[in-house]
């Protein structure tokens, strides 16, 4: 899915790698015993390393170097039993120590791949360069006084994994099906809560642009510190026709480091892109390397979860349900369990309709999250029980799951109390279409003639006449019978 940018004198391409920032699950940050709690008090879960006081020590956090493993197996990478803390040198108000502790050359996780399914039925493999570990940064407060920045150091020390694609994306459309599924992974894994809002899942893009057909990686800029799906798209897209516009003009790209202003859907310069000797990197000495052994790494691999795509491909081996159907259901694993549930024991089609759509969208008009059903996967379920055995129609069995979002209960009570069990007594229904037949002359003479169409407005009367009760299936079947 190639995204094309009309220049002067022809057609551009965009070549894009993301740096994706995606906060650790742990309890402690990277190198202390400090909350990693998201909206406590500023300053209030800095430990005396956090803050750089003297004499303090960094120790390594085992859990967030399992967490960063698992995230590596579950991104089909290789796991690296070597790996070494760096320091990476600038200096920063919200940088305690004056550098941040970070892997370069030694990362914990190599290569690996993200396989994406893109809305027009193409398949496309994302390489993933690298995943290291980090230290976040504290945050600068420019808000809080007119005259002076504050400093808060909750978020120093917590533990990052910065997971680094090739430069293997070519439209903005790419880059969001790439970030919904990484986020995806991680949630399954349970290596990063993926919220983007409260920071935990941050994106840098790195983007250039050079002519159709060409294989040239031009100079990059990067946009920093996008947080939202749709801003890093908005971003991209703004800015691979700005350095076209440059390249239109006669003029060259300067390789920097831009920000994405959300308001005015713009990026602007922040600073001339630094490059990695500007750091200089060495080994921290306070840390040793990370020497890990093939049954450690063993041990995790054995104990990862199902992930969406090998769920994806038994939903539709199991269940007979569509790949498109199947890409919804596993995007979330609450999702998928609650399918699942609903599922068991019934038509799984007709199961996955009735969550995709109908609950989907009660779910989206009322902002909730799947956890957050009005109506339970065991409830669900019941009702389509009760459409699969033809207890009721579909069309009544989008009344009672009304009832069930605005009020509870359980539907085959529902069902039982309002009386709207289908009715499948055969003379019941033909005499009503007798009726229907008979009241109607005009119709029945323009269907004899024709006009076939017409079947479905005697259906429709015949259904009015049951109050929606009949089974629809045998009123086509004796309208038919009965008007030829």
């Amino acid at each position: 899915m190639t995204y094309l940018i009309q220049g002067d004198d022809g057609d551009w391409e965009v070549v894009i790698g993301l740096e994706v920032h995606a906060q650790i699950v742990s309890n402690s940050k990277l190198f202390s015993g400090a909350s990693t709690a998201f909206g406590g008090a500023p300053n209030s879960h800095v430990s005396l390393v956090d803050a750089a006081m003297p004499g303090m020590l960094p120790v390594v956090n085992r859990v967030c170097v399992e967490q960063a493993v698992r995230t590596g197996l579950g991104l089909n990478a290789k796991i690296n039993l070597h790996s070494v803390f760096e320091r990476k040198n600038y200096f920063y108000p919200d940088l305690p120590f004056g550098y941040q502790i970070s892997q370069f050359q030694h990362p914990i996780v190599g290569e690996g791949v993200v396989t994406l399914d893109m809305p027009d039925g193409s398949v496309r493999e994302i390489g993933i360069e690298r995943l290291h570990m980090e230290q976040d940064a504290g945050k600068s407060m420019h808000d809080q006084d007119p005259k002076r920045t504050f400093v808060d150091l909750n978020r120093a020390g917590v533990a990052l994994m910065e997971i680094v694609s090739k430069p293997d994306l070519r439209s903005p459309e790419e880059v969001g099906a790439y970030l919904r599924k990484l986020r995806s992974i991680l949630r399954y894994l349970g290596t990063c809560d993926g919220n983007m809002e409260q920071g935990s899942l941050r994106c840098d893009a790195n983007v250039s642009v050079r002519p159709k057909g060409s294989t040239e990686l031009r100079t990059r800029c990067e946009i920093k510190n996008v947080n939202s799906v749709r801003f890093v798209m908005q971003a991209i897209e703004f800015e691979a026709e700005r350095q076209v516009d440059i390249y239109d003009a006669g003029d060259t790209v300067d390789q920097e480091t831009r920000l994405y202003d959300a308001t005015t859907g713009e990026t602007r310069s922040m600073r001339s892109k630094e490059e990695a000797h500007d750091y200089r990197y060495f080994p921290d000495p306070d840390l040793l390397p990370i020497d890990l052994s093939q049954e450690y790494v063993d041990k995790i691999r054995a104990a990862l979860p199902e992930l969406p795509d090998a769920k994806k491909l038994r939903f539709i081996d199991d269940y007979g349900i569509a790949p498109d159907d199947a890409g919804v259901l596993v995007a979330e694993q609450e999702t998928a369990a609650f399918f699942e549930a609903v599922a068991d024991g019934r038509d799984a089609k007709l199961a996955a309709n009735w969550v995709i759509h109908e609950l989907f969208a009660v779910l989206n008009k009322s902002g909730l999250d799947i956890d957050e059903s009005p109506v339970s996967a065991e409830s669900l379920g019941k009702l389509v029980g009760l459409i699969a055995d033809n207890t009721i129609s579909g069309r009544i069995a989008k009344d009672v799951f009304e009832i069930m979002v605005a009020e509870g209960g359980d539907p085959e009570a529902i069902v039982e109390e309002k009386g709207l069990k289908q009715i499948t007594d055969t003379g019941a229904i033909e005499g009503e279409v007798d009726k229907i037949i008979a009241e109607n002359p005009g119709q029945v003479e323009a269907y004899q003639g024709g006009n076939e169409k017409l079947i479905g407005w005697f259906v429709g009367q015949v259904m009015k006449a049951t109050g929606g009760k009949a089974n629809p299936k045998m009123v086509n079947e004796l309208l038919r019978k009965k008007l030829s």
